[in-house]
Order: C-alpha cells, then structure tokens, then sequence
C-alpha cells in the first residue's frame, strides 16, 4: 500500500467510528486512554487535532463559537433527504439518538468516496458558514449530502456530533490521560498545557509535531482560560471546618463570569464559555479603559446588572450578553458594572500556580479604578456568618468560600473553592419535556431535569417539574425546546441536551426509579443559566452526597 493511501486509510472517519464505539463498551479508564492513545499514534498531526475534537462531541475549537445550529429534528429531515426512512422508528426514554439514527441508515443507499477526518471538518465548516434566507434548508442538505457518503456506524457518530450527546464514556480529563501517554509524559504535565491552551485538538496537533513544547506552553493574552469552578457547601461553618479556617469570602452576586484581557488599549471581553463578548459589552471595555487598571493583565470578574445600586435580574443581563445590534441602546436600557476577583496575569508573569493569598494582592495592586468585589479574611465563624448575611441583605446569592493557599485551576471544580447560597440550588440539564394539559395545553410545560455523570459523560435523570415558569416562560421554552427536539413518545419531546436551568429544591431522597440512584424534592426552576453549557452542570455525586 502506497504512504498516501495508508493515510487516508488511518483518516478515514469511519475509523472514529469504530473506536467510539469500541469506548462505549470499555469501563476502564485505563483501558480507554489506550485506545484513545493507540487512535491517535496512527495519525497525523492535522487528522489527529480533527479527531480529538470530533470524539468529544466537539464540531469546532470551543473558543471558536461556531455553531452547526442543528438539532434532532434537522437530523430527521436530513436523513429522508438522504434516503433513509426513520418514520417506522420509536423513540424510548432509554434509546440513544444515534442508535436510532444508524437503524434508519441501515437499509439506505450509500454513494460518493469514503468519509475522512478533514472531509467531515470541512464539512462542518461550510454548514457553520450558512446564513441568511433558507439557510436552515441549505444546512439540512449539507448534512445529507454527508450521509450519503456514510455507513449506518458512521452516520450514528456524525449524528451524536451534530446534537453533541456522544455517551460513550469519555470525557476531556480521558483524552488527557491518552494523550500524556502518547506524548510520553505525565498527565499533569499536559493538563497543565491544556489549562493554557483551552482547546483539547491544537494540544494533540502539538503533541504529534514535538512533545517537547509543552513544558512551554502558558497562558497567552487573548486566549481565553476555561474558568475555575467551585463545588457547593451548605453554610459558611461547612466551608471554615473544610478550609481549617484559613480562608476568604467572597459575595457571590447574580451576574455572568467575565475575564477581561488587556494589552494597552486593546481589551477583549470573554465569556465562561470562551466566548468574545467585546462587541456586546463596550460600557465594560470603557470602563477597563479608563480605571487606570494594569497596562498588561488577565482580570477575572462578573458583571452584574444594576440599577440604583440593586442587581437587576439575571434575565436582564442576558438580554445584553445576546446583543449584535444596536448595542448602545441596550447599554442605556440595561446598565452593568464590571467587578474584578481575580487575576490571572500580571504583565508577562502568569499567576495561575500562585495561591489565592498572592493573586488577591496582585489583584488590589492592578486593578486601579476598577470595583472589585467585597472582600474578606474572617478572624473567626462568626465574622465570616455576618459576611454572608451582608451580602444577602444587599441582594446577593451568598458568598464564596476560597482557601487562602488554593491555585487556580482553570476548567476543574476544585475543592479550594466553595460557593454558599441561601438556598440549595443546582444547575442541571432539561433532557425531555413532557406537552401539558389543561392551562398549560400546547406547551412543553414538564421538564425532565438531569445531572452530569463526570466518570461517563451520560446525564443522570433526576427528577421533572412544572414549577417556576410563568405562562410567557413556558411559551418561549416551548419554542427552544421544539427546536432541539430529537424524537418524540407517548407525549413526552426528548431534547438535545443544551438547556441549563437553575433549580431549588426541598432535598434528595434515593430512588430507585432513576439509575443514579437519587431524586429532587419538590422542584422549582429558578431561571435558565444561559451562560453555562451542559459540560458545567452539577453533577450526580454532588447531589447524592445530600442523601440523608
């Protein structure tokens, strides 16, 4: 066999296929980093960035915010371009999306040159590209156009990409075991790398050109850094036993995670989800314009609505963050404030491996002008319960509890910091919704809420509610959830997993109906967290671990 034909051989998509396949039958951890490692020996530099990306879910580079912008329903009307026939399918509460998308391929003609790596990629370039009049038509076509060339397997992964449910068991902290394996190095070592670079793929194509780089690898200004996430205490006295006293606490305010890079005049803004919101926000790049702030810095911080000193609700923010157009009025509409609480570098010096301690006081250094948030170092319990109290009296969720020696850990939920709010709440996943009856006839007005399972990747089901919603809610979700839609049974619409909603609840009880084991009390959606992805909802473990 010629060297070019054994590349497109190793590249072939199909190829992928067979190993995610392959994953979702193997438990170990072990075991799948080695195949994920052996995968990827046999590829290039190039194919080996596409695959990594495509075996997460992943169509595109998260910092990228590119969207395929289809869901189920556009999967269905692509399959019957293409000549499959998925009407004589069901969908079951247990039936994975992709396995049904394979059924209906089985038996529908296959035509055009094998399916590869840089082919899919490109592929999903174009139908991003898409815009304008009819372009939910051109995308339908364009995803048919590539299963035609797919077998029933293949079709079943490009499927779960398009709808980003892989469920094979395999999530970003795998591949980076894989990949420490084929670079020959510690996993810690390329995590770290990962942490800088915030996009899984450019870290493969590193590894396969020179491993060595990465022990250079740091953070850079305007590259975004997955942000630290925090685990859930119940009261301050939790968090001051944890961190053996030697702690701060932090407000918690109801805003959206910013970090803000700046080199001179040019700031850019990004989301929690690695999103450029520069052009939404110029009130926020003004204001880090004129504060006196650090000539060269990464600032992490929230910006909370406000008006008359109070915080708006969420919503309103959100109504700004979605903003293309006519943005100055929106600003004057919605007014926001930016307020720092950490900083991640200073000049050329990165500070992710330096404790809390040592990045606040860098932080009071170079924030110039620029509110932070309010701040303390309790002497004792009780100065840090009337802290919290303080914060609720001003309208705010609660505190954050950070241990005074913790580093920063970009992309993890570690323990050295902890969020304490009135009121138990968690962030999980609508999966399905059931159509109401009686006033609530024609929505989809019974949500079914689901933690994340890291060890698998799978959404645990956990328990539905009605509660929370008004009637102009349900409306609009009904209108979300429809187009997320992948199938449809007995009156219940089983979504593509995007939606993230806040939820209170009474507490847990076990249950056996749900194979997590552990169901919500009396449930209540508080809002939708439009700024967190299904990757960053609560996860199971967290909620078993308030079983009585």
């Amino acid at each position: 066999m010629s060297s070019d034909s054994e590349h497109l051989a190793k590249a072939q998509f199909g190829r992928l296929a067979e190993l995610a396949e392959q994953l979702g039958q193997t438990s170990g951890r072990l075991e799948r980093a080695r195949l994920i490692a052996d995968y990827l020996k046999d590829l290039d530099a190039d194919d080996a960035e596409i695959a990594t990306r495509l075996l997460l879910g992943r169509a595109f580079a998260e910092a990228q915010g590119r969207r395929l912008s289809l869901g189920g329903a556009a999967v269905w009307q692509a399959l019957r371009t293409a000549g499959a026939n998925p009407r004589d399918l069901q969908w079951a509460g247990a039936a994975d999306f992709g396995a049904l998308v394979a059924q209906a391929m089985a038996d529908a003609p296959k035509s055009g040159p094998p399916l590869t790596l840089r082919g899919v990629r490109d592929a999903f370039v174009e139908l991003a590209a898409i815009s304008g009049g009819g372009s939910r038509s051109a995308r339908v076509a364009g995803l048919a156009a590539l299963l035609r060339r797919a077998s029933p397997i293949e079709a079943k992964y490009l499927a779960k990409i398009v709808v980003g449910e892989m469920r094979h068991g395999v999530q970003e902290g795998i591949v980076v075991d894989a990949l420490a394996r084929l670079a020959g190095t510690s996993s810690h070592t390329v995590r770290r790398a990962q942490q800088a670079l915030s996009d899984i793929g450019q870290l493969t194509a590193m590894i396969k050109r020179d491993p060595a780089q990465l022990a250079g690898v740091q953070a850079q200004l305007f590259r975004p850094i997955k942000p630290m996430l925090a685990q859930s205490a119940r009261a301050v006295a939790t968090a001051w036993q944890a961190f053996d006293g030697q702690l701060a606490l932090e407000w918690k305010l109801d805003g959206a995670r910013v970090q803000i890079h700046r080199r001179g005049n040019e700031i850019r803004i990004f989301s929690r989800r690695l999103q450029d919101l520069t052009a939404s926000l110029p009130d926020v790049v003004e204001a880090v314009r004129g504060a006196d702030a650090a000539d060269v810095a990464i600032f992490e911080g929230e910006v909370l609505a406000e008006r008359d000193g109070r915080p708006l609700p969420f919503q309103e923010l959100m109504r700004r963050f979605r903003r293309v157009r006519d943005v100055e009025t929106a600003a004057r509409a919605i007014p926001v404030r930016l307020y720092v609480f950490d900083l991640l570098q200073l000049g050329d010096h990165v500070l992710l491996d330096s404790p809390y301690t040592d990045r606040w006081m860098a932080l009071e250094s170079a924030r110039g002008g620029l509110a932070a948030v309010q701040h303390l170092v309790p002497d004792d319990l009780a100065a840090g319960e009337a802290f919290y109290a303080a914060a609720l009296a001003a309208g705010h969720e609660g505190v954050m509890a950070k241990a005074l020696d913790a580093g920063y850990l970009p992309g993890v939920r570690g323990a050295g910091w902890l969020k304490i709010k009135r009121s138990v709440t968690f962030d999980l996943v609508i999966v399905a919704a059931d159509w109401g009856y009686g006033r609530r006839h024609g929505w989809l007005s019974n949500y079914h809420l689901a933690a994340r399972d890291p060890a698998t990747g799978a959404l645990e089901p956990v328990g539905k509610t009605f509660k929370g919603p008004t009637d102009a809610e349900f409306a609009a979700m009904t209108a979300r959830l429809l187009a997320l839609k992948t199938g449809e049974a007995r009156g219940t619409v089983f979504v593509r997993p995007q939606v993230v909603v806040e939820v209170k609840f009474d507490g847990v009880q076990a249950s056996p109906q749900y194979p997590g084991g552990v169901a919500l009390r009396f449930a209540r959606i508080v809002r939708q967290r439009d700024d967190k992805s299904a990757a960053e909802a609560d996860t199971i473990g967290q909620l078993r671990a308030l079983l009585p």
